[in-house]
């Protein structure tokens, strides 16, 4: 008799209304309490990454004990049935489910180890984004463009995973931007420098810092200009975007008034007198 067939012997069918019970509660009340959760760390702002983090490790907990919970009930081993159909139980539901076990177990690691949370954004291969949840099967990351993408949890195991924010709110932004070689360099730092620390978006409490160097010019072009890179923290990392259009609006609108040209301006002209 074949594994399957001795399982359904040990199973208590007058105990299969209660399980189906168990199953219906839990799914419902771990999606209520998720979404309870969540919605209240979208009031308290502050809190809103730890209530997310507690949000992801609920599912978990929620389908562990029903998972033991049904088990326990619906099945009745003695210990020499236990042991003669555990190890074929064990070896069919490894094949039948060995990539989801795999993301199962996966996901439990990424809720304990922690290289990234909830709420976090993180750079994964040429995805970037906030992670909205770290379920059972995936993780969910939600792009600057406001695509929402599934990652297997078991693939975080393996290749780099990098996090801007590490569950606080608070993340660094980094903003170039290229000016000729010629131009007022001091002067061109310093509304760089006012441009970010005057953005309603700036994280007040860290430090603001402005690098210069010469180089070429990225994405290709050849022309030396100079870079100057503003490191600074934006207060909540969901405004990132928001944060890197203010500075570079004030910056270029405040170039213009002075004066001072940036690199495309100097490879349009370039182009325009051949």
């Amino acid at each position: 008799m074949d594994a399957p067939t001795n399982l359904l012997e040990f199973v208590v069918w007058d105990r299969l209304p209660f399980a189906l019970m168990v199953i219906a509660v839990a799914f419902v009340g771990g999606r209520i309490a998720a979404k309870s959760l969540d919605a209240l760390g979208e009031r308290i702002n502050e809190r809103r990454l730890l209530l997310k983090q507690v949000s992801a490790v609920t599912r978990f907990v929620v389908l562990i004990i029903a998972t033991v919970m049904v088990a326990s009930s619906l099945f009745s081993f003695s210990s020499e049935a236990l042991l003669a159909v555990s190890g074929s139980i064990a070896v069919a539901l490894g094949f039948a489910f060995k990539d989801l076990l795999a993301s199962l177990m996966a996901g439990l690691i990424l809720l304990f180890d922690r290289p990234f949370q909830v709420g976090d954004r993180i750079s994964f291969g040429d995805i970037y984004g906030e992670v909205v949840e770290i379920g059972l099967r995936a993780v969910r990351v939600q792009t600057l463009d406001d695509n929402l993408v599934s990652i297997p949890n078991h693939r975080f195991l393996n290749d780099t995973v990098s996090s801007a924010n590490s569950g606080s709110l608070h993340q660094m932004c980094v903003f170039p931007f290229w000016i000729g070689c010629n131009e007022d360099i001091a002067m061109a730092k310093r509304i760089v420098y006012e441009a970010t620390a005057s953005s309603r978006y700036v994280f007040v409490d860290q430090p603001i810092t402005v690098s210069v160097r010469e180089g070429p010019v990225p994405n290709g072009a050849e022309r030396f200009a100079v870079e100057l890179k503003v490191k600074a923290y934006v207060f909540d990392g969901r405004y990132e975007t928001a944060f890197g259009t203010d500075v570079t609006e004030r910056v270029k609108s405040a170039f213009a008034r002075r004066s001072i040209r940036t690199a495309g301006e100097l490879e349009w002209r370039a182009d325009a007198t051949g």
